[in-house]
C-alpha cells in the first residue's frame, strides 16, 4: 500500500516515466544540505585540479570544469556525499524520498551511489542526452534516480530536460565509432529535444525519474545557482550487471524492506558501457575536468 505517494502521482510515474514532488525532504534536511554544499564550493576556491578524499575506487571526490578558478568557482560534482556528509547521508537513507520510491518500485528497496551535480552561474556544465540504465544496467529496470533539488530550479539555470514516456521506449546507444561516448547520437539527441519538456520546481522538491527515461541539460545562463542531490535506488530484486560507475561502500545498503533471495530477469537489451575507471561522467562526454597548470 502506498505511504508517500497518492494513486494518481504513481499513475503518473508510471505513463510519464517521471514524477515531480515538493517538500520532499523538511526544511531543517534541506538547510544541512545547502549547508555543506556552499563549504564545498568555497574549498573549492583553493584547488586548481580535482581534489579531496578518495572514493573507494580512488578518484577525486570533487571535480571542476575546465574554466574553474578561485575568482569563479566551477565545482560540478561531488561523488557519493553521502560517504562524507551525516546530513547527505540521512537524506539517502531516511528521507521521505525514500518512501516515495518504495510506493514505485515495490516495499525492498537498496541504495546504489549518489552524487551532487552543480551548475554555479557563469559556469559551462551541461549534460548530453542519455538514459541512465546504459550507465548502470541490472537485470531488470526497477531502477529510479531521485534528483532532490537544492536551489530553485528553473529553465534558465539549467533545469532537467525530459521526454516523457521514452522509458517505455528502446534503448539508444550511447557509443560512437565503437567508443563509449555516454550520450546518444546527434541525430537521437535532436528527436529528443523536438519533445523535451522542462522540470523545474523550488527547492526542496525532487524528481523521480525512471532509469530508462531519455534526458539531459543545458547550461546555467543565470546568475543563481542549480544544485541537485542525486540518489539512485533499485527494487532488491535488481541486480547490477555491470561495474558501478561510481562506487561506494554503502552500494546494495537495503533502505526499505528487505533482501531479495533471487534475481528478477526482464527481457531487455542493452549495451554494456565501457566507461573508464578513472573518467568522471562528464569527461566521457567529453567536457574537460580542470587541471594544474604547469
Amino acid at each position: 500500500m502506498a505511504t508517500a505517494l497518492t494513486a494518481d502521482q504513481i499513475d503518473a510515474f508510471n505513463r510519464d516515466g517521471f514524477l515531480v514532488v515538493e517538500d520532499a525532504v523538511t526544511p531543517a534536511q534541506l538547510a544541512a544540505l545547502k549547508a555543506d554544499l556552499a563549504g564545498w564550493v568555497e574549498e573549492s576556491r583553493a584547488h586548481d585540479e580535482p581534489f579531496g578524499p578518495e572514493t573507494v575506487d580512488g578518484r577525486a571526490r570533487f571535480d571542476m570544469g575546465a574554466e574553474h578558478t578561485a575568482e569563479h568557482p566551477a565545482l560540478r560534482r561531488v561523488n557519493n556525499p553521502s560517504d562524507i556528509s551525516p546530513a547527505y547521508l540521512d537524506v539517502m537513507t531516511q528521507a521521505r524520498t525514500v518512501d516515495m520510491i518504495a510506493d514505485l518500485i515495490g516495499p525492498d528497496v537498496k541504495f546504489h551511489h549518489c552524487k551532487i551535480n552543480v551548475k554555479l552561474p557563469g559556469t559551462k556544465t551541461e549534460v548530453g542526452y542519455h538514459q541512465d540504465f546504459a550507465f548502470t544496467p541490472h537485470t531488470n529496470d526497477d531502477v529510479i534516480t531521485a534528483l532532490l533539488m537544492l536551489d530553485d530550479v528553473t529553465e534558465e539555470n539549467g533545469c532537467l530536460m525530459v521526454v516523457p514516456g521514452t522509458h517505455r521506449g528502446p534503448m539508444h546507444s550511447l557509443f560512437e565509432n565503437g567508443v563509449f561516448v555516454g550520450k546518444m547520437r546527434p541525430e537521437t539527441e535532436a528527436e529528443m529535444k523536438a519533445r523535451q519538456v522542462a522540470v523545474t520546481g523550488p527547492a526542496g522538491a525532487v524528481c523521480l525519474m525512471h532509469t530508462r527515461l531519455a534526458h539531459g541539460s543545458a547550461a546555467n545562463a543565470s546568475q543563481r545557482p542549480r544544485g541537485l542531490y542525486i540518489c539512485v535506488y533499485t527494487a532488491a530484486d535488481a541486480v547490477p550487471i555491470a561495474r558501478n560507475p561510481m562506487a561506494n561502500p554503502n552500494e546494495g545498503k537495503i533502505v526499505r524492506g528487505q533482501e531479495s533471495p533471487v534475481a528478477r530477469m526482464i527481457p531487455i537489451e542493452v549495451e554494456l558501457p565501457k566507461q573508464p575507471k578513472s573518467a568522471s561522467f562528464f569527461t566521457v562526454q567529453g567536457q574537460e575536468s580542470r587541471r594544474a597548470q604547469a
